[in-house]
C-alpha cells in the first residue's frame, strides 16, 4: 500500500495519521501542478495489486481533467485509489455513481481553487491600494548583488554562484539581467 501525502505547509502526519503504508511519497509541490517529480514518482513505482492511499483529491489534483486522468490512469494498471477524506474508492470496476462523485468533488476541488487564487488577488490588490503591499523581499542585499554580478564578470558559473547564495540560477539570470550583465 502506497500513501501520497503534500507537505509544503501541512502536516502530514495528520494527513494519513494511524494508517501504515508500506511506502510514503510525501510531495511537497501543489496539487495544481500535475507534472511533480513525487507524483511521477508515484505513478512509476505502482503496479497492479497496488492501493494508493490520498489523504483528499485536492492533494492528488487540483483540476477536474487532471483528477480523472490520474484516477483512470491508476485504476487502468489495476491499482486501487482510496481518498481518505472524501471516503471513496476506485478500482476500475466503478458504478455510474462512483464516476459521478469523482467529477463532483473533483470539480468543487477545482473550484475551491479558484476561489482562493480569486481572493488572493483581491487580497493583494487591497494591500496595493492601502500602500501595504510591496511584493516579495529581496533575496540578496546590494552587496551580495555586487559581488554576484562581479564573479559572474569573471567566468564563474551560474549553478556555482546559486548554490554560494541559496538562491536558484534562474534569481542568479534575474539579478545580472537587471545589473544590465
Amino acid at each position: 500500500m502506497l500513501g501520497a501525502a503534500n507537505q509544503i505547509h501541512q502536516n502530514t502526519a495528520r494527513q494519513l495519521d494511524g494508517l501504515k503504508f508500506d511506502k510514503v511519497v510525501p510531495d511537497k509541490v501543489s496539487g495544481a501542478n500535475a507534472s511533480r517529480p513525487q507524483l511521477i514518482a508515484l505513478l512509476d513505482h505502482t503496479r497492479e495489486g497496488d492501493t494508493v492511499v490520498v489523504h483528499s483529491m485536492d492533494r492528488l489534483a487540483r483540476n477536474l481533467d487532471d483528477l480523472r486522468a490520474l484516477v483512470y490512469g491508476l485504476t487502468a494498471k489495476g491499482v486501487c485509489i482510496e481518498f481518505v477524506k472524501e471516503g471513496l474508492t476506485f478500482t476500475g470496476e466503478d458504478t455510474a455513481i462512483s464516476k459521478v462523485l469523482l467529477s463532483v468533488m473533483g470539480a468543487f476541488a477545482e473550484f475551491e481553487r479558484a476561489l482562493i487564487r480569486e481572493r488572493q488577488r483581491e487580497g493583494i490588490e487591497a494591500a496595493k491600494k492601502a500602500g501595504v503591499y510591496k511584493g516579495r523581499s529581496k533575496t540578496l542585499t546590494a552587496i551580495q548583488v555586487g559581488d554576484l554580478q562581479q564573479r559572474a564578470e569573471k567566468g564563474e558559473s551560474k549553478a556555482s554562484l546559486a548554490r554560494d547564495f541559496s538562491i536558484s540560477r534562474e534569481i542568479v539570470y534575474q539579478y545580472l539581467k537587471a545589473a544590465g550583465t
